[in-house]
């Protein structure tokens, strides 16, 4: 079989080694004469990936004491609504960082719950770039600051998270968790679905500092609570379970690969392929952030005419590549480059990106 060249947004590229050790033990997983889909959510041997997948993030992210790590359902967008139904307090907004589509998801349904404040946007920008350290004004009685680390669809990413003056940093770190190291006692909470770094949709982790759901409001109903699920370490209902046994699937091979130090390197390799195709190209391709913005997982770019991105599109589909067409809410190209996808698929894009460019240009 003949791997496609995989640059989907998401669900996205999982790793080839991960996939043939799903493979091995689909049916039959550790002698126990049937799948991992098929055995209870109360078994000993679910109940060791559910601990294991929970400890390997927990040491490869560093994650300190005082800290839960919990693996939930119904995606990052659940989140959207769960954080402030947990976290925000009368009298005291959450603030959102307005970077893009994402980031204005979540300040939407943040505003169904309570009441919330813009600390900073960049939309006057086409949210092309994101806010600096001092363009973020944060109210001194926020019940948190909350931000979108990486926005898929206009490919840009903060390069350094902002200093929260005391106020709970929050993040979506969907598009980039595990892309690169970070100091998590920064942060107050960070939530990510699974389907870019961390394995296939159907589950969301969320690492949340234990002061933060200690005190949720009384009238949140128990699957939507943050403590009920700390409280029965992720097993309060049944789990996604063949979901977490692909992210610790995906975690044993970030490991093995060198942790996430090693991983920002291949990243930065594999992406700056294709960054230098647009920017070597002398304005054929137009990168769509600005270069202090651009995201390591998501390289958006345009060409000269819709026809010609059509067409790029086209014939790069006919070379087995999957997944370049730009999101349909802002249109042009994009390549995601998570971490599972080769080095080699990058290589491919690159010399693919120049072809084009004699035959077009």
């Amino acid at each position: 079989m003949t791997r496609a060249y995989n640059f989907n947004a998401g669900p996205a590229a999982i790793p080839l080694e991960v996939l043939q050790q799903a493979q091995e033990q689909f049916v039959d997983y550790q002698g126990a004469g049937m799948s991992i889909m098929e055995m209870s959510h109360r078994s000993k041997l679910y109940e060791e990936v559910n601990a294991s997948a929970q400890q390997l993030l927990k040491e490869l992210l560093q994650i300190p004491d005082g800290y839960h790590v919990l693996l939930l359902q119904g995606g990052a967008s659940t989140q959207f609504a769960m954080l402030p139904m947990n976290l925000l307090r009368p009298g005291r907004p959450g603030a959102y960082v307005q970077t893009g589509a994402w980031a204005n998801k979540a300040i939407k349904e943040a505003k169904i719950i309570g009441e919330t404040v813009i600390a900073a946007s960049t939309e006057s920008d086409q949210y092309m770039r994101v806010p600096s350290q001092s363009e973020i004004v944060i109210p001194e009685n926020a019940s948190y600051l909350h931000l979108t680390s990486n926005e898929t669809i206009g490919g840009t990413q903060f390069q350094q998270y902002p200093d929260s003056v005391g106020v709970p940093l929050i993040a979506d770190m969907s598009s980039d968790i595990l892309s690169r190291p970070l100091d998590v006692s920064q942060f107050g909470m960070i939530y990510a679905g699974a389907q870019k770094n961390l394995g296939p949709s159907g589950v969301t982790v969320v690492i949340v500092r234990d002061e933060l759901i200690q005190e949720a409001p009384a009238h949140i109903p128990a699957m939507f609570r943050y403590a009920t699920h700390a409280k029965s370490s992720s097993l309060y209902n049944t789990p996604p379970s063949f979901a977490v046994y692909m992210v610790k699937l995906v975690l044993e091979w970030i490991k093995s690969k060198g942790g996430v130090a090693e991983l920002e390197q291949f990243n930065k390799e594999k992406t700056a392929l294709i960054y230098n195709a647009i920017d070597n190209s002398e304005g054929f391709y137009k990168g769509c952030a600005n270069p202090d913005s651009r995201s390591v997982m998501n390289i958006t770019f345009r060409l000269g005419s819709e026809e010609l991105e059509k067409l790029f599109v086209k014939q790069s589909e006919q070379e087995g590549f999957v997944g370049l067409k730009g999101h349909r809410d802002v249109g042009g190209l994009r390549a995601s480059t998570y971490n599972a996808v080769p080095l080699e698929s990058c290589k491919a894009l690159a010399q693919f990106m120049a072809d084009f460019q004699k035959r077009n240009g």
